[in-house]
């Protein structure tokens, strides 16, 4: 049974998410979340610095791409129902997450 899943935004805004865009974000930050834990276990067994930071930099690679399906999901909803509603301080919002995206 399908059924949309909410999240939180900002504040008391909401999100409503098909099931199928739910579950990819749901399983990207799994894998991400396994590469953690995988990052955890290399230094408690003493792992080479190099291999911990290739393993480090291929979780912030997989959280950049997150980003940016999150991102490209919430300009496509998100703003543009706003924009279209007359709210154009979304606007601004979204250029504080870019901003914050980009630091």
């Amino acid at each position: 049974m399908e059924k949309d899943h909410h999240s939180k935004c900002s504040c008391e805004k909401k999100k409503i998410r098909t099931a199928k865009e739910y579950q990819n974000l749901m399983n990207r930050l799994s894998r991400i979340e396994g590469q953690v834990r995988g990052v955890k276990s290399m230094l408690e067994q003493d792992a080479y610095c190099i291999d911990i930071l290739t393993q480090v930099s291929a979780i912030t690679a997989a959280l950049n791409s997150f980003n940016k399906v999150l991102l490209s999901s919430h300009i496509r909803t998100c703003v543009r129902e706003n924009i279209r509603a007359g709210n154009d301080e979304v606007i601004d919002e979204l250029v504080n997450a870019i901003q914050k995206l980009m630091k």
